[in-house]
């Protein structure tokens, strides 16, 4: 069995070299990672008890799935997190090795997927950021991700919420009206409902957290976490 999805592969793999360009392709995510880091970070510490303020992540095992051309491994391991991150897109990787190796970061990449990965160890943290809705199993993505996660560890996984309005606005408005993404980025089907995620999760050993919606804010022109899980929603599960 295999998590991946090859069309969504190729399709990320011909964008790789905009990773980095904030006016690019990934312009969104730029615009989404200022929230990502602070949400990550402010969980970390206060479920593992950290008061560094210097390195907060310090001495925290992480893995990055689906890390894309490494704009939240980067952070995390600026913060002092030990990162590991895989792709299935060894264009990906390509660009990711390059950017932290240019900037003297210490980031372990891999061209693998979590039921390819071959490492005796397993992580205190595990990032599922914008990939759920690219994969072929969610159920079997994350059996396979949880079993590289330490009891009492901690999953993120951010992804779309499957309705009506998330099609209008993700797909419809962020697509085809605003240009933010290109034009099938997103398939709609794959979109995954808040109740589904919860419970393949609980069928994984992961138990849920906490579970936030995130929204952009246009008169701030920046993203904020939301009480509306109506479109995009972030999630902190719980290894048991």
């Amino acid at each position: 069995m295999s998590t991946i999805n090859k069309k969504e592969i190729e399709k990320f793999s011909k964008m790789a070299d905009e990773w980095w360009d904030p006016e690019g392709k990934f312009k969104p995510l730029h615009k989404f990672n200022p929230l990502r880091i602070s949400y990550i970070k402010k969980k970390i510490t206060s479920h593992f008890n950290i008061s560094s303020k210097l390195l907060p992540l310090k001495n925290i095992e992480l893995l990055d799935i689906g890390c894309g051309g490494g704009l939240l491994s980067e952070p995390m391991c600026r913060l002092g997190a030990k990162v590991t991150a895989i792709d299935a897109s060894q264009k990906n990787i390509n660009v990711a090795s390059f950017h932290s190796n240019k900037n003297k970061l210490k980031i372990n990449y891999l061209c693998s997927s979590p039921e390819k990965i071959n490492l005796k160890k397993k992580f205190d943290v595990i990032l599922n950021m914008e990939i759920v809705e690219h994969v072929d199993d969610l159920n079997f993505f994350l059996e396979k991700s949880s079993l590289l996660l330490k009891k009492n560890g901690l999953m993120f996984i951010a992804t779309l919420n499957k309705t009506l309005k998330s099609y209008l606005f993700a797909i419809v408005g962020a697509e085809y009206i605003l240009r933010w993404l290109p034009i099938g980025t997103h398939e709609w089907n794959k979109f995954v409902k808040p109740e589904e995620l919860i419970d393949f999760g609980e069928k994984n050993n992961l138990r849920l957290i906490q579970i936030d919606g995130v929204k952009f804010n246009i008169l701030k022109n920046e993203w904020d976490i939301s009480e509306d899980k109506s479109i995009n929603y972030i999630t902190q599960f719980k290894k048991i």
